[in-house]
């Protein structure tokens, strides 16, 4: 690779794109998504934990595309539904699920269960893949929370206009994005696994000058 070369995220999620290209940004690491790769393969997400779904999708684009790739796999777990939606968070309500969707579906999974049982977490598990598939590095993270009644705040994605933030009182979709970058589970992962990018991405440029 050379210094120009980006990192690709290996996702077409606009929203959580500019997640993790925030996040790198202070290390002015070049990125870009798979929507600037007319190439890129459709991984399916088959694996039954949050580790297998993210190796597999930075291992295989990294394999297709040659080039260095970071890919996170994500989701919600609720306790009184038995950790549910976990891996199939983004298709809880279905194939072709919107978040709107996903969200009506864990509200009526609860029903009137009381908030003290509406406990939550999100995880977040990230892999970083060299151009041969080799994964380089991994990082897991959690934020717990619980799941509210209904609803609150426009920002964010998935599931964060039902995910409380008990010490803060309220939701992520109520707290913004400076907030979210701090405290959530993709935010720790990702500092976790920071080192080792900027490392990775550093000596690789370094190597092929």
């Amino acid at each position: 690779m050379t210094p120009d070369s980006p990192l690709v995220l290996g996702t077409r999620n606009r929203k959580k794109g500019d997640e993790l290209a925030e996040l790198l940004a202070p290390w002015h690491i070049k990125v870009a998504t798979l929507d600037e790769f007319p190439e890129a393969i459709d991984v399916v997400e088959d694996g039954d934990t949050f580790s297998a779904n993210a190796t597999l999708k930075t291992t295989r684009q990294a394999v297709h595309l040659g080039r260095w790739v970071l890919a996170d796999d994500s989701g919600l777990m609720v306790d009184a539904l038995g950790g549910e939606p976990g891996v199939y968070s983004a298709r809880f309500a279905g194939p072709n699920a919107t978040d709107e969707g996903n969200n009506r579906l864990v509200l009526q999974r609860l029903n009137n269960t009381p908030l003290e049982k509406r406990t939550a977490h999100y995880v977040c598990h990230v892999a970083l893949a060299d151009p041969s598939g080799a994964v380089r590095a991994e990082s897991h993270a959690e934020c717990h929370g619980r799941i509210r009644f209904k609803p609150a705040g426009t920002n964010g994605f998935g599931y964060d206009p039902l995910f409380e933030v008990v010490e803060y009182h309220r939701t992520f979709g109520e707290l913004g994005p400076h907030v979210k970058r701090a405290i959530s589970h993709r935010a720790r992962a990702m500092r976790a696994i920071l080192p080792e990018v900027v490392r990775s991405m550093k000596h690789g440029a370094r190597s092929k000058e």
